[in-house]
Parts: C-alpha cells; structure tokens; sequence
C-alpha cells in the first residue's frame, strides 16, 4: 500500500511538472488558448509538483542505513533543487522559462528514481558537518545546472538577433542584457556555493583525494577555476555573449563529469558504490 500511494504521489508529481512546463510554453509563445495561466498561478502550479516530488523523493533518499545518493536518487535530488531554487528566482526575476526545459527532466528523474532509487550507495548519516558538504555540493550543482540552461537560452537568442530574426518566442524572452547579468548572477552564487563545497570538502572530509573521491574533486577543482576565470574575465575584461557562453558550458561539463559521469559509471556499469 506504501509504494502504491508512492507511485500514485509520483505520477501527480510528474504531471505538475509536465502541465507547468506547458502553459510556460504557451505563454511564451503567447498562445491565446483558453488555457494559458498568468505567471503567478503557472508558479503556484510549478511549487505543487516541488511539494511532490520531494514527499516521493525522502523516502527513498533518507533511509535507516543512511543517505542513499544512487544515481537516480542523486538526479532527482539535483533536480529537486533546480526547480525549487528557479520557481524561487522567478519570484523576483525572469527566469521562468528556464521551466520549459528543466521541469520535463525533473519529471523523468522523479519517474527513473521511483523505479530504480539504488541499493548500494548509501552514505552513513554522519555529522553536521558532512551534511553541510553535502548540501553546498548539491545547491552549487542546481545552480549551475540552471547557469548551463540559461547559457543555452541565451546563445540561442543571441543567434537570432544576429541574424535578424527575433521573431516569435524570442520578443517574449528578457533583453539581451537582462539575460546575461542574470547568467552571471547565477554564475557567481554557484561559485560562492562551490567554493565552500570544496572548502567543507578539505575541512570535514577524511581524505579529499582518497581514491574513490579523486576524480571528483579533481574534476570539482577544474569547474572552479573554470568559472573563476570567467567571474574575473567578466570583471576585468567586460567577458558577455558567446565568450560567456563558451566559459559557462565548459564549466558545467566538468562539474557533470565530477559528479553524474563517475557515478554512471561506476553504479550503472561496474556496480560500484561511487
């Protein structure tokens, strides 16, 4: 009974997040359809399936052996926090169309982690310390997850315009220059968070490059001088469009390769604890 309530809480879940991405996509296209809700309310929709998904997720992901980040569980908890922390920008900023793409993929980890949530990598509840390692890690990655989306968003507006055709979904979206101070804004709040996710990482672990752990941090080490360029590129040099662009994707593959790459690997291939 237990799993089948699970299973119906994913299935609202994934539909929240599924009906929210829509009416963002109808919005943006200014769609006249009867059914295309005001901002406010395709927010409140977007919260709802946050709600969800984590009352579907914790049970999976806090267990009595401990923290169970397997590959799916760790996906949907990345991508738990994408959304909660975009539907929190978006209450102040422009950011919601990120929506469009991230809630579908928030969907279908709710989906993978519900079918498969892994047996094998379990982290034993420890300190407070560890825990706050763990929370830095997981807040820089969201964060910069939703940078490399907003890069992405942005090369493809910046192609438009220059070749003179901002037409369509593209007059709905912010001006150029909003869209790349919010990338860096966001770019330099995952920095702060990665920064002290390292930092935690030196201080409370026992032995950052023990094996098991060496290719993540230096992986990890790699993203932040990455984005640490591009912060002082930006400040000395006035770095914006596909330089910007270029800098921010590069980061975030090594940030993905540190973390999702090792663990697929490992967990999926090699059933390896990662």
């Amino acid at each position: 009974m237990f799993f089948m309530n699970l299973f119906a809480f994913s299935m609202v879940a994934i539909v929240l997040y599924l009906l929210t991405s829509a009416a963002l996509t109808m919005r943006l296209a200014g769609s006249d359809s009867g059914l295309r809700m005001n901002r406010s309310l395709i927010l409140l929709l977007g919260f709802g399936g946050v709600a969800i998904h984590a009352i579907v997720l914790y049970p999976h992901l806090v267990t009595s052996h401990g923290l169970n980040l397997g590959f799916f569980n760790a996906a949907s908890l990345v991508a738990l926090m994408m959304v909660t922390l975009l539907l929190i920008v978006a209450i102040k900023q422009p950011v919601e169309n990120l929506g469009i793409p991230v809630l579908p993929i928030a969907a279908a980890t709710v989906a993978l982690a519900s079918w498969n949530p892994g047996h094998h990598a379990f982290i034993t509840a420890g300190t407070w310390q560890l825990d706050l390692h763990i929370l830095f890690s997981v807040l820089a990655y969201s964060l910069f997850a939703l940078a490399a989306v907003q890069a992405v968003l942005l090369a493809i507006q910046e192609k438009h315009l220059r070749n003179r055709h901002p037409g369509g979904y593209i007059r709905a979206l912010p001006p150029l220059q909003i869209m790349e101070s919010l990338l860096f804004q966001m770019i330099g709040t995952g920095f702060v968070l990665l920064s002290a996710a390292l930092l935690t990482g030196i201080l409370f672990l026992e032995d950052i490059f023990a094996q098991h752990l060496v290719h993540k941090t230096v992986l990890s080490i790699t993203a932040w001088f990455i984005f640490g360029i591009l912060l002082w590129g930006r400040w000395k040099f006035g770095w914006r469009g596909r330089k910007a662009i270029r800098w921010t994707l590069s980061g975030f593959v090594f940030l993905l390769l540190a973390y999702f790459g090792s663990k697929l690997v490992l967990e999926l291939i090699l059933g390896r604890n990662a």
